[in-house]
């Protein structure tokens, strides 16, 4: 299981928003560029950077994600905003591994169905949850769809890789939301990464054990709650004990 660091953009710098609340936003680096550097000196596998403000429907921050896709030599998964063909191969053409589209999962299909064809390794589909129901806009709208309707949906679309979010987790270090994880791996047939809600190594062990291919740190790995190469360390323990 990969241990993968988070960097979330916000004009111009890396935050976290509590449970996806803009207002409760906390600062961690002014200068997003090093902190992925510092990531990949630290052991990362992956990056996972989310642009909140193409997300919110601001202007994207292209020549920001160009730059830290530069600064790195590891594989880089990109989200926020990525709502149209023209906007995910922009993206694809910086040098980015991986394309995530939530929003357009939801209200675009036929452009996940089209990036399914073209790019089908490259593409993962964001299932960003409240309470069992997916939410979209940069979780600011919670609509009536189903996390498990769309997955079965975008599956039959061709998606092989999906981004399980539960937002009430997000950015509390509480825990993942497990049940619903394994849920996620015993409906579909597909690679699942975990986000929202690690904050301890024991939640990392479980993940691992759980099967899920990666599991996204941002809130616990800022604040300190464990190292990367703890983490790390941990995940792959967990891997060679089964």
């Amino acid at each position: 299981m990969e241990v993968i660091p988070a960097i979330d953009l916000r004009h111009g710098r890396c935050v976290r928003l509590y449970r996806g609340d803009y207002d409760r936003e906390t600062v961690f680096a002014a200068d997003p560029v090093a902190m992925a550097r510092h990531w990949q000196d630290l052991g990362a596998p992956r990056l996972h950077v989310v642009d909140l403000d193409a997300a919110k429907g601001e202007p994207s921050q292209t020549d920001l994600i160009a730059a830290i896709v530069r600064a790195v030599d590891l594989p880089v998964q990109v989200g926020g905003g990525l709502r149209t063909r023209e906007a995910a191969e922009t993206v694809l053409a910086l040098g980015a591994e991986r394309i995530v589209l939530g929003t357009a999962a939801v209200r675009e299909p036929d452009l996940v169905r089209t990036l399914a064809q073209a790019h089908s390794g490259a593409l993962v589909v964001a299932v960003d949850a409240r309470d069992g129901q997916v939410a979209v806009d940069g979780w600011r709208e919670t609509t009536s769809l189903s996390a498990w309707t769309l997955m079965e949906e975008m599956a039959a679309l061709g998606v092989q890789r999906f981004l399980y979010t539960d937002i009430t987790q997000d950015a509390t270090m509480e825990g993942p939301n497990f049940a619903a994880l394994g849920e996620a791996l015993e409906r579909l047939r597909a690679a699942i990464i975990a986000a929202g809600g690690v904050g301890t190594l024991g939640h990392i062990r479980r993940l691992a054990a759980l099967g899920v291919e990666g599991a996204i740190v941002g809130q616990a790995l800022y604040a300190g709650a464990f190292t990367l190469p703890d983490a790390i360390a941990v995940a792959a323990a967990e891997l060679v004990e089964e």
